[in-house]
């Protein structure tokens, strides 16, 4: 069924996540009318779900501190992070992000997000990445109630089917909602930011292969819907074949009352001045309650002698070689990493962490029992263990008594109880590929002209950067929606 209303605004941005919302702010910023359409039914989408680090040079952290830092020397040393990948990169665009991302910092100050660091990771010469407080869903949360202020309309369950091209220009976007179509028409330009193609199984297929199209997606609703409007008026998407992963993860935290609490600047700061002024045993448990992300178990966990046993109770592949490539075959595409009293002594302190995580740089096993129950078990035999994690135990004793007969090369093999399971984990990946974009984030065409009235950000406007290390995908999130929206809003009138 059709709506024969036809609305019109001047910029319309396709996604709420964090960077259509940026974008979104930075055009309403400027005086123009504004629509967003999303078709979930809250904004955030991955932002959500990201660790929440935020890499800038010349922020007024690193200021505080003494650290002279410039967007040149970031320029440089994002560089050094490429490895193989560095002929890939689209320097244009790596200058573009280095060199806006001080101010997107600040602008998310403004609006209250709270940080705290810098934290070093080298090869950054000087620290640089800015930790979120209290998790990654303060940015939606920012950034959603900022673009309310400014006026912008948000449509929520507004799924875009297609663009209106005429006149050889993309003049608004058709959108679907409870059933009807609907006709949106953009008066100065569209901006498309609608996330990754992790979820588009036959998209991974066409550009990763079949082994990464078998991998789960962080988000269930990144399907490459922005991806596909911008290829069907013919754009083209770069650097398809790579990705993030696949990543063995633990599953999601379920959600209890500390994720639901909306982020407050309030209990940021006083999470902020705690860190800087309590003992990490006091501060660790409150903060760890507040993780959203899916968190990674390190590779060192198997090297020292951690098994993974699927399901149906059995030892599936060599743990360290690229069991994330199998986990997508296993019942229910999961698993659970296997260790005796021995390696969870071990794991107890630094340097042998289970995983990063926001907040406490590290987590250890303890954390993992104070804070995740969902996803540990613990018994005195293997028998018991097995009964928790719905496993049948017959098979699973046999398997872990195959392995201790022939354990890991320098481990004992896993004799000592209590015996620990941790998992689910599952193998996630996250889709690299944009379309290509030109540094003013204007699609550009297979033969590299540019489509008039559109503009890309975030992961569907990736268009070749490569942002390995911490901190450069939600930087190049934010700051490719600010210059989308800027570049939207400044169009002439068609």
């Amino acid at each position: 069924m059709a709506d024969t209303a036809v609305h019109s605004t001047d910029v319309i941005v396709v996604g709420a996540g964090g960077s259509g919302l940026f974008a979104a702010i930075e055009a309403a910023e400027m005086g123009r009318r504004v629509l967003v359409l999303e078709k979930n039914r809250a904004p955030g989408g991955t932002t959500n779900w990201a660790i929440g680090s935020l890499s800038s040079s010349a922020s007024p952290m690193q200021a505080a501190i003494g650290i002279h830092d410039t967007p040149a020397a970031h320029f440089e040393d994002m560089a050094l992070f490429h490895g193989a990948l560095l002929c890939r990169d689209n320097p244009e665009l790596r200058r573009a992000f280095v060199e806006n991302v001080p101010d997107t910092l600040k602008k998310l100050l403004d609006m209250g997000v709270v940080f705290f660091g810098p934290m070093p990771e080298p090869p950054h010469r000087v620290p640089r990445m800015h930790n979120v407080l209290p998790n990654s869903r303060a940015y939606a949360h920012a950034l959603y109630r900022r673009a309310r202020e400014l006026g912008v309309d948000i449509r929520l369950k507004h799924r875009a089917r297609r663009l209106l091209f005429e006149r050889g220009r993309v003049v608004g976007v058709e959108a679907e909602a409870d059933g009807l179509q609907h006709r949106f028409i953009a008066l100065r330009g569209v901006v498309l930011a609608g996330g990754d193609f992790s979820a588009n199984r036959e998209m991974k297929r066409i550009y990763t292969g079949e082994e990464i199209a078998q991998a789960d997606a962080l988000v269930e609703t990144s399907t490459g819907d922005a991806h596909q409007l911008a290829l069907d008026v013919g754009a083209e998407i770069v650097n398809g074949d790579i990705v993030s992963g696949p990543q063995l993860r633990f599953v999601p935290p379920k959600v209890n009352l500390m994720t639901m609490l909306p982020p407050s600047r309030l209990l940021a700061l006083l999470m902020k001045w705690c860190m800087g002024k309590l003992p990490q045993a006091l501060i660790r448990p409150f903060i760890m309650m507040f993780l959203t992300t899916v968190l990674e178990p390190q590779r060192k966990l198997y090297e020292s002698g951690a098994i993974l046993i699927n399901r149906d109770g059995s030892r599936f592949a060599d743990e360290c070689d690229k069991p994330q490539f199998a986990i997508p075959h296993q019942p229910y595409k999961e698993a659970y990493i296997i260790m005796d009293g021995l390696l969870a002594k071990r794991f107890s302190t630094w340097p042998n962490y289970i995983s990063t995580a926001p907040g406490v740089a590290y987590a250890y096993l303890p954390d993992y029992r104070r804070n995740r129950k969902d996803i540990y078990s613990t018994a005195n035999s293997l028998g018991a263990l097995a009964r928790k994690i719905g496993v049948p135990s017959t098979k699973f004793e046999k398997a872990v008594a195959d392995y201790n007969s022939n354990p890991r090369p320098g481990t004992p093999g896993l004799l000592q109880p209590p015996f620990i399971a941790l998992g689910p984990v599952r193998s996630w990946v996250l889709t690299e590929g944009g379309l290509r974009i030109s540094p003013a984030m204007e699609v550009l065409s297979k033969g590299r002209e540019v489509i008039p009235g559109l503009f890309a950000a975030g992961a569907t406007g990736q268009g070749g950067i490569i942002l390995e290390g911490h901190g450069h995908h939600l930087g190049w999130a934010f700051t490719s929606g600010r210059l989308a929206g800027r570049a939207a809003a400044l169009r002439e009138v068609a």
